[in-house]
């Protein structure tokens, strides 16, 4: 048993990842843009009676030194703080809700991306990843209001008329502070850009945690049994390391943008003190002034602290944003599709077609896209420097979940020109050694990639002409290792059948000989199977999988490898379930085993992406010798 490795990523600079504009953060803020009006305004009003206070502070010092009594000011004074800490208190209120909403908006964004994604984007990445931009990235978004954006405007305004007021009230202290407020503006730009490199960086190692925790869970038992726990943990801690790395480097930048405000605002307090109190003592100002003048400066730093925070924030969110913002950028599958659909339907007019195929194949090339050739290799690569760097003998290479032919065709086609048909109401099986092309032929025919050259027919029609889910729709898929999802069993078979009756279920659980999962559970068909189906045997997953796709009833039916998870007995049972269902249906099934194959009505015979043979199996015996050799190596001639 082969011990699972974990693929190391090449390390990346800072500057490798995607990155976001601020430009492109203004969309997930527009789509609150009346609460943000709201905070706007209110923050307007805020920054008003923010204003006031110190100017009526200054009238009371000056009421005192002439002796004259205060009347009404103090309760202005008293009013204005309570005013202003209510319209405080709301804003808070409002941005902590609208965060939360910016945050559901744009994980809803990116859930409907990503289940649009073209297969060869789930090819090519790590499911742990996508997840990862789901969760964690989306999350960073919340910061970007809840700490200083949104109310900027009140804090803009507040900056603002402080620096009026303190010109106004003594020109040569503004200049000082002037001068110390720059120099604090200054390094924390510096500073700012290094967040959002470092969050990006950081994002990514969070991304490869997550994948690297699914795998390592996802097939624990194998890991357990082949004695690979501890280095599955320190392989994955490893990871947590380096992310945790990344996040102190963070802290240590933030640290330094954090107190700047603070270290401003002292300095700026000192000069003050110090330049004001000489200058109150030479007479170019009054008492009064200066307590003024140094309320004032506390307003002025105050938003340059949010400002601060702001930056820090708004450029953590940045750097997850350019994660999400590369996947929402990506085009969904049926992006082109208008386009192919009009050509190849003008390609088709001439073109005679067979009307007693139910499917055909002509003269069909394929090769697998650039970035899921890139992934592959990538993966490869990292296997095997992981396993020289662990000295081990054998490991599981942790390639991308995808097609069983493509590890095999990287450097060129995976089918070479390939022709068939397939008769209406037709068995047909698909056989050849492994590698040969014989499941990407069923994901042509789904549509999961379109050819690169030649066409396939479904009923005469180009499936590129048909809307996807229309072509889905009469098609009943079940892959090699077709997953059991996490629930129960009726939602599992549910999937493609919604409005499926309860009765319904068991008569197609009965058919491929389940009754007995329904009968060792009283809930019955709301029996639950576990995780990944880890209640079920593996025969058990298999023709669950197969049940449901028995119960869209679909006129054609596609079993890749459909019955390699059976013993024999059940072997012959599935036999004669797929036998009474098929009535009046078309089949296209792939198989290693011979024996279950020895009946169709065609036979294909694929070899390194090539037909090599046609016909029933007796014919192929004769004819093809790599066919021969097959049925000769399990007994059948």
């Amino acid at each position: 048993m082969s011990t699972p490795v974990r693929a190391r990523r090449g390390r990346r600079t800072p500057d490798d990842g995607p990155r976001a504009s601020f430009r492109q953060l203004l969309p997930f803020l527009f789509e609150h843009k009346r609460v943000l009006v709201v905070v706007a305004v209110l923050s307007v009003i805020g920054a008003g009676t923010t204003l006031a206070q110190p100017l009526l502070v200054g009238q009371v010092i000056e009421l005192v030194q002439n002796g004259e009594t205060l009347g009404a000011l103090v309760w202005a004074i008293v009013a204005l703080v309570i005013v202003s800490s209510v319209i405080s208190g709301y804003q808070h209120y409002l941005l902590q809700r609208t965060g939360t909403a910016v945050v559901y908006s744009s994980r809803r964004k990116l859930i409907a991306r990503i289940l649009h994604l073209p297969i060869s984007e789930f090819d090519a990445r790590r499911t742990g990843d996508l997840v990862s931009r789901v969760g964690t990235d989306t999350t960073l978004l919340y910061a970007v209001l809840t700490q200083g954006l949104a109310d900027s405007v009140g804090n803009a305004l507040i900056f603002v008329g402080a620096i009026i007021a303190m010109a106004i009230i003594d020109p040569v202290l503004l200049l000082l502070i002037v001068v110390v407020i720059g120099v604090s503006i200054a390094g924390v730009s510096v500073l700012s850009g290094r967040i959002r490199k470092a969050t990006t960086t950081q994002q990514e190692k969070v991304g490869e945690l997550a994948s690297s925790v699914e795998r390592a869970v996802g097939s624990i038992r194998t890991v357990r049994a082949s004695g690979a726990t501890e280095r599955e943990e320190s392989s994955i801690s490893a990871t947590a390391g380096e992310a945790y790395g990344i996040g102190v480097r963070i802290a240590k930048v933030s640290a330094l943008v954090v107190p700047i405000a603070g270290v401003a605002l002292q300095v700026s307090l000192l000069v003050v003190l110090g330049v004001g109190g000489y200058r109150v003592a030479d007479g170019a100002i009054t008492i009064a002034s200066l307590v003024t003048f140094v309320m004032f400066l506390f307003f002025l730093v105050g938003p340059l602290g949010s400002f601060f925070g702001a930056i820090t924030s708004v450029n953590q969110a940045l750097g997850a944003l350019g994660r999400i913002q590369e996947v929402i950028d990506l085009p969904v599958e049926s992006q082109d599709d208008a386009a192919i659909a009009a050509r190849v339907t003008a390609d088709a007019a001439s073109a005679p077609t067979d009307s007693d195929a139910a499917i055909e194949f002509r003269d069909v090339h394929f090769a697998y896209p650039e970035n899921v050739v890139a992934a592959r290799r990538k993966a490869e690569t990292e296997a095997l420097a992981a396993l020289e760097t662990a000295h081990l003998a054998t490991a599981a290479i942790d390639l991308p979940a995808g097609d069983p032919d493509a590890p095999h065709a990287l450097d060129g086609e995976v089918l070479r020109g390939v022709s068939f048909t397939v008769p209406r109401g037709a068995r047909v099986a698909l056989v050849g050694p492994s590698g040969a092309g014989k499941s990407t032929t069923l994901s042509l025919i789904e549509r999961f990639y379109d050819p690169t050259a030649g066409a396939i027919l479904l009923d005469g029609t180009d499936v590129r002409a048909l809307d996807r889910a229309e072509l889905r729709s009469r098609l009943g898929y079940v892959e090699q290792d077709a997953p059991t999802l996490a629930g129960t069993i009726a939602e599992n078979l549910r999937l493609a059948s919604p409005e499926a009756s309860d009765s319904d279920i068991e008569r197609v659980l009965h058919a491929v000989n389940l009754g007995d999962v329904l009968d060792r559970n009283p809930l019955g068909v709301d029996a639950p199977v576990g995780e990944a189906g880890v209640m079920l045997s593996g025969g058990e997953r298999q023709r669950l999988a197969i049940a449901r796709a028995l119960l869209a009833a679909p006129p054609i039916l596609l079993l890749d490898e459909s019955t390699s998870s059976l013993d024999g007995l059940n072997e012959q049972r599935m036999r004669d379930a797929i036998d009474a269902v098929a009535a009046g249906r078309t089949l296209i099934v792939i198989a290693h085993r011979l024996s279950t194959v020895v009946d169709s009505d065609l036979i294909v015979v694929l070899e390194n992406g090539r037909v090599i043979g046609q016909g029933t199996h007796s014919e192929l015996v004769e004819s093809t010798p790599l066919y021969r050799d097959l049925a000769r190596h399990q007994l059948l001639v």
